[in-house]
């Protein structure tokens, strides 16, 4: 009797464990986006389906809190055999690590195309950890599915920014990278070539 409210608390300690370590990729990744949003990120020219700025923010904690669930269903898989289990959690890992890449290379190092070639490569990693999950945990693998249709449309929005922004047009003048606040709160950039200030949405 005794064991039940024991296992009860690992579970526990197992399901906060894996949802903050999803959520820690996410903090990681931030340090390299928020300086970025108002100033460099502002300034690019963008694609009619991108969305504003502060949407980003609460899709992705919830796709990292679908992360760290569907890592806990998959760990605590009693009749799983340990190598099938580890060699899951591991492809997990290589994609949460190419997600927190992905925010270095294109909000840090502001490097759109190289950006682009890596998240191809974690859309791959995650659709890898789909089906090594599904084996384990068919609800693991669904909560994926969110994840990886995101991962999509940003793959869409990255290879868009890149090519809007990778030619410079005749005439074109570097603009600093100042900012000016909206009333929403958001930032534009200055633009075009007079460089002046992008409209408020």
């Amino acid at each position: 009797m005794p064991k039940a409210p024991a296992n009860k608390y690992a579970k526990i300690v197992k399901l906060i464990t894996a949802v903050a370590i999803a959520e820690l990729a996410g903090i990681v990744g931030s340090f390299f986006t928020v300086s970025s949003i108002p100033t460099w990120y502002a300034a690019l020219n963008k694609p009619g389906l991108n969305p504003p700025s502060w949407v980003f923010a609460p899709v992705w904690t919830m796709l990292f809190l679908f992360m760290g669930i569907a890592v806990y269903l998959v760990w605590v898989r009693p009749d799983i055999k340990t190598r099938q289990r580890r060699i899951a959690l591991s492809v997990f890992g290589v994609q949460l690590v190419l997600n927190t890449l992905w925010s270095i290379l294109f909000f840090g190092l502001r490097n759109p195309f190289v950006a682009f070639i890596e998240i191809i490569i974690l859309w791959l990693a995650i659709l890898a950890t789909i089906v090594l999950f599904h084996k384990i945990s068919r609800p693991a693998a669904w909560l994926l599915v969110p994840y990886i249709l995101w991962v999509s449309f940003a793959s869409y929005l990255n290879f868009s920014l890149w090519r809007l922004n990778s030619s410079d047009p005749p005439g074109f003048v570097a603009c600093t990278m100042e900012a000016k606040l909206c009333p929403d709160g958001t930032a534009v950039g200055r633009t075009g070539p007079r460089c002046e200030f992008a409209p408020c949405p």
